[in-house]
């Protein structure tokens, strides 16, 4: 029993460890870039229709399927260009 006690804290002082060296990553790591591309296409694509859709309900812009893509396809380019 005794062993098993020991061994457990033996873990909990290496998890510790790794939990600490996690956390730093997380704090100064930048992320995978092929899942910040992906979230950025998809937010930009939310937010672009967003902007689409009221556009359109002040008759300013048509709300169409190439104009969410072209508005997205800024954004998205703008994002990439003022975080890197």
């Amino acid at each position: 029993m005794s062993g098993e006690s020991e061994r457990a804290g033996g873990d909990d002082e290496k998890r510790g460890g790794d939990t600490e060296e996690r956390e730093a990553e997380i704090e100064w790591g930048e992320g995978d870039p092929r899942v910040l591309f992906v979230m950025n296409l998809v937010l930009s694509t939310v937010f672009a229709a967003v902007v689409v859709y009221g556009l359109s309900y002040l008759d300013l812009a048509a709300f169409s399927v190439v104009n969410v893509a072209s508005a997205a396809l800024v954004l998205t380019a703008v994002t990439y260009l003022v975080t890197n």
